[in-house]
């Protein structure tokens, strides 16, 4: 927490703010010593709070004074964000980003807080200690980052698969889900597709988690087919596409009879009413033109 606040002692933040007076025509809010904010039992931060919501509206932004008043505020409601964090106990190795973020979101709170309305602060607070925490689980929680109307439609799948299961005593249907749902099947085949990003496990993993004589089974990786050569030749094929549209269609028609039927010159000529040795010209040409567009494109 002490990378929020600035680098000065709350003792010295009070020493600097006793000297300062209300402007003339301001009536001051006369504040309770607190000598550690982060000590006071919620029910106390409770009563205080107004107190000093109220101080807050009275001074300047930017002032040594209310920067003391918004810490202390901070500190004293710390109480609120570890509240609502112990809801997340069972992420035990997270829980110092959870209370972090949820204290991101207590801050916000402070900031936005309208203390005309007369709500109280615990009411308005936790929504945004809350939202913050449920924003750093989407954010991380997810291996592959999808849209979030797919990470709440996963949940909702989540439910309804439970829901249906235990009705049908059977695993439910595309259909019967998005009837539950009142969706189309093609959102809900999207979302059973956009839950396989949820989580993912190293290749090198055992198939079937039995030990083999080497110490472990046969990987995901051992099983996977090799790479297909062609896909190497995917962009070069789309380049070419694009040149041979370039060219005239007596051209074009010259390189499918060669290389599309693989008829030979003589052939080629026998179509065209050309003799072998101008159709030889030709497609030395032709290709010398392809040859140099697909050099350019690279």
């Amino acid at each position: 927490m002490n990378a929020v606040f600035e680098d000065v002692s709350d003792r010295e933040l009070q020493g600097a703010c006793d000297g300062l007076s209300p402007r003339a025509g301001e009536t001051s809010t006369t504040l309770p010593p607190v000598e550690d904010a982060r000590s006071v039992a919620p029910q106390d931060a409770k009563a205080l709070s107004p107190l000093f919501f109220d101080r807050l509206g009275e001074l300047e932004e930017g002032t040594p004074e209310y920067q003391y008043t918004r810490n202390t505020l901070i500190e004293m409601n710390l109480s609120l964000v570890r509240y609502v964090a112990s809801r997340y106990r069972s992420h035990g190795d997270q829980l110092e980003d959870i209370v972090q973020v949820g204290t991101i979101g207590l801050i916000k709170a402070i900031d936005r807080f309208d203390r005309t309305r007369r709500t109280e602060f615990a009411a308005f607070a936790i929504p945004h200690i809350l939202g913050e925490i449920k924003r750093f689980f989407r954010d991380t929680s997810w291996a592959v980052h999808v849209p979030r109307r797919l990470q709440e439609l996963r949940a909702d799948l989540t439910r309804a698969t439970e829901e249906l299961s235990t009705l049908l005593d059977r695993e439910p249907t595309v259909k019967e889900l998005a009837g539950h749902l009142q969706l189309t099947e093609e959102e809900v085949i999207e979302g059973i597709t956009a839950s396989n990003g949820y989580s993912a496990i190293s290749l090198n993993v055992s198939c079937d988690g039995d030990a083999g004589p080497d110490g472990g089974g046969p990987s995901f990786a051992d099983v996977l087919a090799a790479a297909d050569p062609a896909t190497e030749h995917v962009e070069d094929r789309c380049t070419l596409a694009a040149l041979l549209k370039l060219l005239s269609d007596r051209d074009r028609l010259i390189i499918q009879l060669r290389f599309g039927q693989e008829m030979t010159q003589a052939q080629i000529g026998a179509v065209l009413g050309v003799s072998q040795m101008h159709v030889s010209r030709l497609l030395a040409r032709i290709v010398k033109q392809l040859r140099k567009g697909m050099l350019s494109q690279r």
